[in-house]
């Protein structure tokens, strides 16, 4: 569904225009209807068609709210999810609690993950991910059957 990343920006209002190949998924998938979320990791955005995420919901739902870290992740995705919809144009406000979150400014990178989209500050997405190094955790053994 969605994959490859865009720079793009927003404009003083809030609002971001997703790009043309992004915004057809939307139409096809939810009707141009999309959630804008907070992710648990990374200062940056999670937006998914809004059919999935009315598949991610209940599981999130359901975690424990006597764990800590099951809450904090309750607390950011639900707390944080927000309805939105695709105007005319394609564009899409960004909701302010979310822009504050992801510490986005005018250019922000989009970046297509499959079933969801990210959206990051271009400064964020550059030193986070393309320029990051890696840390010493193990990669997953899943990884390590891939072969590109």
């Amino acid at each position: 569904m969605f994959q490859g990343s865009h720079s793009i920006t927003m404009d003083a209002k809030g609002r971001i225009a997703i790009p043309a190949k992004q915004r057809e998924c939307f139409m096809a998938l939810s009707n141009g209807q999309l959630v804008m979320t907070a992710h648990t990791e990374n200062r940056c955005i999670l937006i998914y068609p809004e059919n999935e995420w009315e598949q991610i919901r209940p599981q999130i739902e359901a975690l424990p709210t006597f764990n800590k870290h099951a809450l904090r992740v309750q607390r950011l995705l639900l707390g944080n999810a927000t309805s939105l919809e695709l105007d005319s144009n394609g564009r899409v406000l960004v909701p302010p609690t979310l822009r504050t979150y992801a510490r986005l400014d005018k250019n922000l990178m989009l970046v297509g993950l499959g079933k969801k989209l990210e959206l990051w500050s271009e400064e964020a997405w550059f030193k986070s991910v393309v320029n990051a190094e890696l840390d010493d955790d193990a990669p997953p053994p899943e990884l390590l059957t891939l072969s590109l």
